[in-house]
């Protein structure tokens, strides 16, 4: 373990170093990359020194006790040796999650899109009732939500809904609730009080920086439209929605939150980048999961990962087979306990995948 830790030192020792350079400044994206890998190696470097303090204090309790000629002093060593014997071993767990090689895209924002999936207006009600959960949880985090483009379904709630969340590690955080989301509950629009089952899925993409993805403007059509929904006067009057056509994968970026016409290109634009980042992404994760046999985070849009059942007040996560029964605390926004566990299923399938390495 020292030895490890030691080569971790020289390394954050190098990028101290690095992030202060002139020329390292001016390059934008190493100087992001190398900030993002000063701060995790700082994390280590205070795991470091703990672990240092540990083994030190266990080498000097074992020899006042070896000598055993002060009784008081011999006492204080016992009870130094039993925490730093207690210690060390959690200190170890600790130290080898950190050790495993961290996601780049982790610590990115995110843009989610939910979309109302089988099931009819109760699907569209449910993919509002996402959104609020979602939103709820973001707001408790200290990340700032802000819609891109929606359209609303016919009796309440969303058919889409698209929305980026800037803050520290989100897309870390919010990528284990990519995929397909069921509900069971009576629908408020049934008479005869029957259960009936709807769905919705839910894609994240991690936002990528100006210098993650390059977009030649010829390859992008784009039309002005006037936007719907909620905003005032300007509505349907003045064309400042915009839908950005990338014409080489025909992916399409949308918004028309804004009032104006520029920010709503720059918002579309971000979209795109994002999409088409995610896209070569998406092949990378299918390739590493199939490595990894991995079940958490696999970014398949078909798969069923969770169900919210009403009438048993419960969600089950299908990926680790976890169930709760708290689901009204659940859909208010607090899911901190789900995403808990799938990351430390997630870091268990990398241990194991690590130690399987060395």
């Amino acid at each position: 373990m020292l030895e490890k830790l030691q080569i971790i030192k020289q390394r954050f020792d190098e990028v101290s170093d690095l992030i202060i350079q002139p020329d390292i400044i001016t390059d934008q994206k190493r100087y992001v990359q190398l900030n993002k890998e000063y701060k995790d190696l700082r994390l280590l470097m205070d795991k470091r020194e703990l672990y240092l303090e540990f083994t030190d204090n266990l080498k000097e309790a074992e020899e006042i006790i070896a000598d055993g000629s002060d009784a008081e002093m011999v006492e204080m060593a016992k009870m130094q040796y039993d925490e730093a014997k207690e210690g060390i071993p959690k200190l170890e767990d600790d130290i080898k999650f950190l050790l495993i090689p961290k996601d780049p895209e982790d610590s990115k924002n995110a843009v989610v899109e939910l979309r109302a999936g089988t099931g009819g207006d109760e699907a569209s009600i449910f993919a509002g009732d996402l959104f609020r959960m979602y939103t709820k949880y973001c707001e408790g985090r200290g990340w700032k939500v802000d819609v891109v483009d929606y359209s609303e379904g016919t009796n309440g709630g969303f058919k889409e809904i698209q929305f980026e969340v800037n803050g520290d590690d989100v897309y870390g955080t919010l990528k284990f609730e990519a995929g397909v989301h069921r509900v069971q509950r009576v629908p408020q629009t049934e008479t005869q009080g029957r259960v009936h089952t709807s769905a919705a899925t839910c894609m994240v993409f991690p936002e990528a920086e100006e210098f993650d993805v390059e977009i030649n403007p010829k390859d992008v059509r784009v039309d002005f439209f006037c936007s719907s929904g909620p905003g005032g006067q300007s509505v349907n009057t003045t064309y400042s929605a915009v839908r950005l056509t990338h014409e080489p994968t025909g992916l399409v970026a949308q918004c028309q939150d804004q009032k104006s016409q520029h920010k709503n290109k720059e918002k579309a634009f971000k979209v795109l980048r994002s999409r088409l980042y995610e896209m070569e992404l998406a092949k990378k994760n299918a390739a590493d999961a199939e490595k990894r046999g991995s079940m958490v985070s696999s970014g398949d849009r078909s798969a069923k990962i969770r169900t919210y059942n009403y009438s048993q007040g419960r969600v089950t996560d299908h990926r680790i087979g976890l169930t709760l029964y708290d689901l009204s605390n659940i859909v208010n926004g607090d899911i901190q306990k789900i995403i808990d566990e799938l990351q430390l299923a997630e870091n268990t399938e990398k241990l194991k995948a690590s130690d399987e390495h060395i």
